[in-house]
């Protein structure tokens, strides 16, 4: 608990004047009115209610204890509390759907669950209950709608978050506000018109005071007016507060970075290996700011005999160096626990002074690193590994582009003569700007670069014939013009350059994983379970039913070899979206349970502790291990980490993608009628469901939309059929679709179908999909498995 907020809380709440009010009118009087300053009040109060410092009166009033303070002067007298019946109790998240109606998810529950252990709560029983709720709820049924257990909801634990941002109006002269996202069924009231000097269609935030229930309409007050509707960088600051983003840094944040950078002075102590003179690259995105990686790598005598085995360094940027430990500096790290990356800005886990100065391993400078140093055969077996801190100079900085010319024009892979990929330019163009960059080089990066491709390809082989699987999920890339406006957009494809350095991250990755393993320490692992066995039935039966000819999928070999074989089918992104509904999600976590999709039985992240929580963790422990030292360690508090570093990293990523679906569809609100190509990506009783081919958006298209015939649904074919010949619709279909309505604020888009492209009607039997090459091959694989802007979720 902050000490300082605790003062000031009982100071004030203590004060004689002091009415009984709610915490956040608290944290208003307090001045401290951004989010997350508010919920550490909330927070504070809370943990001072257990503490028996202050307490809750009726509408959770807070109330200081003395029985005698004027702030009770009006209030009941305390009635001694009833025994409680608690049979029956759970306690989980509440979740809300469009009927009203909706599901908890009790404490607790493994992941592998699913949906399946839901509860279902009726629209009457739900009280006032919102999405992320914690609540208590009471079970009636054990078996209930569609064979789930029903229960009620009597209690709001917690409340997920108390702002939403919305569209604000006026009707009957009442100002309203329409929340985004279809949140809640109806506006909400905002008291008097004009409040703040807000405006008709001005997005707001607002501050919930009486969520809306079944019996009575919600309302709020309006605590920050973002600008007009429409205008630039609004819906950007919309999506910040929407999720609860953080802000700037605090000044003592920002003085505590200051404080640590005036400390550094490019000295290289005793403490650190200098291996400033070795050849150390870096290859980032060419819009990246923060260089967190850099590789060396050369070919050593084999200790065991003839041949020669390989000397890999992996060079992380020493975070820790400069955020030591229970300071202002790792409180706020930690609390953010991972950069955002939105397409238009970015909101660092740390300041830039230490992100994109100090910390990042820029060219021809002196910088500290964490070393992981890896002895592999020459077939790419590791045989030994080192890790310590170091202090290195990069020689040079490559964007993954120029290292895709370097490789074309070494002849190291051959791109079809349609590459999809937007970086190098069309064959010719490209082996001439590849020509340039090879000429520009030194014959000691030149070996370096030529070594990294040969060494990365063997590793890469190595792990999928151990069984790794790589999904290929579409990750969409705004393109944006010199104004900071998007102009369009592109499915960003993962290419050699990308593999060579995601080979490198993972071995380091386990190489750590395994050192931390070995030496009985408890670290924050990145965990990804085994999928549940019912899941995977599902999924069989499911492709089978496309007609793809598959065994048991139960096998991560077969799993394997299907999503290889969809690679150039037009179902593939049907398929790969199946599968990974059908895994569990990645999270991090102190159980030893392995990477599934890695084929990895021990794993952590180590490469980015510029941008990750977890990363700076294991730093320290290997800091630790190298002084001689074992920190004293609890299961409870790795916990508590991994769940929180999960929750920040799922709310990053879900901002990420709701800010490229707004974006997208404020690109196209003012293109109603324009043609593209798409792929039916869905097929529903209701409509299809369509991905544009070159503006990577999905839309709706509703049966009733399809035009003057009547439709059947197949569930067992994954179509609609017409009774007119030629009326069909199946999944991997490729249509001509107009751009029909857009509801931005609705996050809802919808097209109109103009008809089949020729020869793009989906395969209804076998597929006709060919095996790609065997990865092994040199340059042929394509690795598809990205997180964000040239950034892997390694």
């Amino acid at each position: 608990m902050d000490s300082d907020l605790r003062v000031a809380i009982f100071t004030y709440t203590n004060q004689p004047a002091y009415k009984a009010v709610k915490p956040v009118v608290i944290a208003e009087r307090l001045g401290l009115i951004e989010e997350d300053r508010v919920k550490a009040v909330r927070r504070t109060i809370k943990k001072m209610v257990k503490a028996g410092e202050l307490e809750y009166g009726p509408n959770h009033l807070v109330l200081p204890i003395d029985e005698n303070h004027p702030s009770r002067a009006n209030l009941a007298p305390k009635k001694k509390p009833k025994r409680e019946d608690t049979s029956n109790q759970v306690v989980g998240t509440f979740r809300r759907v469009s009927t009203g109606e909706g599901f908890v998810r009790p404490e607790g529950t493994a992941a592998s669950a699913g949906r399946d252990a839901d509860i279902h709560i009726a629209k009457r029983a739900a009280l006032d209950a919102h999405t992320g709720d914690k609540v208590r709820i009471k079970i009636d049924k054990q078996a209930g709608y569609k064979g789930k257990a029903e229960g009620r909801v009597i209690d709001v634990v917690e409340r997920a978050t108390s702002r939403f941002v919305g569209t604000y109006f006026e009707r009957a002269d009442m100002g309203l506000v329409e929340v985004d996202g279809k949140v809640f069924t109806n506006p909400i009231y905002v008291g008097d018109p004009g409040a703040k000097g807000v405006k008709q269609d001005d997005k707001v935030v607002i501050d919930m005071v009486r969520f809306p229930s079944h019996t009575r309409d919600g309302e709020a007050v309006i605590v920050q007016v973002l600008g007009g509707k429409g205008e630039p960088g609004v819906d950007t600051t919309t999506i910040v507060y929407e999720f609860g983003l953080p802000g700037e840094f605090s000044d003592e944040v920002i003085a505590n970075a200051h404080e640590q950078a005036d400390k550094f002075d490019e000295s290289i102590g005793p403490d650190r290996r200098d291996l400033t003179s070795e050849t150390i690259i870096t290859i980032d995105p060419a819009t990246a700011r923060d260089f967190d990686d850099a590789i060396s790598l050369k070919r050593i005598d084999s200790r065991y005999g003839e041949g020669h085995h390989w000397l890999l360094g992996v060079h992380i940027a020493d975070v820790s160096h400069f955020v030591p430990p229970k300071t202002t500096l790792d409180s706020e790290a930690y609390n953010r626990a991972t950069s955002v990356y939105l397409p238009d800005m970015v909101i660092p886990m740390l300041p830039e002074i230490i992100s994109n100065n100090l910390a990042s391993l820029q060219p021809n400078k002196v910088r500290y690193a964490m070393t992981c140093e890896i002895e592999l055969s020459a077939e790419g077996v590791p045989v030994a590994v080192d890790v310590f801190k170091s202090a290195i100079k990069s020689c040079r900085r490559f964007t993954y582009e120029e290292v895709d010319e370097y490789l074309s024009a070494k002849k190291l892979v051959e791109r079809p003569a349609q590459d999809p990929h937007p970086g190098p330019p069309p064959k010719g163009e490209g082996e001439k700007k590849g020509e340039g960059v090879v000429a520009s080089l030194t014959s000691e990066v030149d070996t370096l670069l030529a070594d990294m491709f040969e060494l990365a390809m063997i590793l890469r082989g190595r792990r999928f014939n151990a069984g790794a699987l790589e999904l290929s999920m579409p990750e969409v890339e705004i393109d944006l013009d010199d104004n900071g406006k998007m102009c369009g957009a592109h499915v960003e494809v993962n290419t050699e350059s990308h593999q060579m350095i995601e080979e490198f991250m993972l071995a380091a990755n386990v190489a750590v994983a395994t050192k931390l393993r070995d030496e009985g320490m408890i670290f924050l692992r990145r965990v990804h379970g085994d999928p549940d066995s019912r899941k995977l039935k599902s999924l069989t039966s499911f492709v089978r039913e496309l007609g793809f000819k598959v065994d048991s999928l139960e096998s991560r070999f077969e799993l394997q070899k299907l999503l290889d074989n969809v690679e150039r089918d037009p179902r593939r992104h049907a398929v790969n979206y199946a599968v990974l509904r059908s895994m569990q999600r990645a999270i991090y976590s102190p159980e030893d349970e392995g990477h599934y999709a890695l084929a990895a039985d021990c794993y952590c992240h180590f490469t980015s502790p510029i941008r990750r929580y977890p990363d700076l963790t294991i730093h320290r422990l290997i800091n630790a291990l190298n002084e001689g030292k074992k920190p004293p360690q609890s299961m409870e508090e790795y916990f508590i980490w991994g769940d929180h570093c999960s929750e920040r990293e799922q709310r990053a990523t879900n901002a990420e993608r709701e800010l490229t679906k707004v974006k997208l569809l404020h690109y196209l609100e003012n293109k109603i009628g324009m043609e593209m190509e798409g792929i039916i990506t869905g097929v529903e009783r209701f409509g299809l469901f369509v991905v544009g081919r070159d503006i990577p958006a999905e839309g709706f298209i509703h049966i009733s939309a399809l035009g003057d015939d009547y439709y059947k649904f197949d569930r067992d074919s994954h179509s609609i059929t017409g009774f007119q010949a030629g009326n069909s619709y199946r999944l991997g279909d490729i249509v001509r679709v107009a751009v029909a309505t857009v509801d931005v604020d609705a996050r809802e888009l919808d097209f109109r179908v103009l008809g089949h492209v020729s020869g793009g009607r989906a395969p209804s039997g076998r597929s006709s999909a060919t095996p790609r090459k065997d990865r092994k091959s040199k340059g042929k694989g394509k690795g598809k498995e990205k997180g964000r802007k040239g950034k892997r979720k390694r």
